[in-house]
């Protein structure tokens, strides 16, 4: 679909070639690895560009990924090559996503898969569900995410942080005299 709109031009061009170089073979390619340990799908893992939207442009192989995080995330996976019943399994995807517990800020736009438009953003989010997984007893991958570090302080502890004067205020330590802000006044 993608291919028969005209070329970006200007503004445009440079705001799209900003996206794309964000893109990284190596951790689509991790993420595509992660996929096939959960899936068993697809054969080629290769990360460039081409093949991850090859692999994805269907929304078949997302919605298999959520239902094998957790069983029936997706109820019905469209099998026609028809563009809206496509977009219909990557839509659903991604509602699956967001209830799996990717935040709203990691995920993308169906057309941004779809049309090819940001391939940067598919693989942060796929990042980020495989985060998640691990909170399902799946495999996760990424950086793991922070624990809480909840910190409870006595009353005599909070008390003793009012006595503190913020370095907000100013100091008396040290010496004003020859500080010059901006220029002199000339008579």
């Amino acid at each position: 679909m993608g291919e028969y709109r005209a070329n970006k031009a200007g503004i445009n061009a440079e705001a799209q070639a900003r996206i794309h170089s964000k893109y990284n073979d190596d951790i689509a390619h991790e993420t595509l690895e992660w996929i096939k340990l959960l899936t068993g799908e697809p054969a080629n893992t290769a990360g460039d560009a081409d093949n991850l939207f090859s692999v994805l442009k269907d929304g078949t192989l997302l919605c298999k990924l959520v239902n094998a995080i957790q069983e029936g995330s997706v109820k019905k996976v469209n099998q026609s090559a028809m563009a809206f019943k496509c977009m219909e399994n990557i839509n659903a995807f991604l509602e699956a996503a967001k209830k799996l517990g990717v935040p709203a800020q990691e995920t993308f736009q169906t057309i941004d898969l779809w049309e090819r438009q940001n391939l940067y953003s598919v693989v942060t989010c796929l990042q980020s569900l495989g985060r998640k997984a691990g909170n399902y007893g799946k495999p996760s991958i990424g950086p793991k995410e922070a624990d809480k570090n909840v910190r409870e302080f006595t009353e005599e502890q909070l008390k003793a942080g009012q006595h503190v004067i913020s370095l907000q205020y100013g100091t008396n330590k040290g010496q004003q005299s020859g500080i010059t802000f901006g220029n002199t006044r000339h008579m």
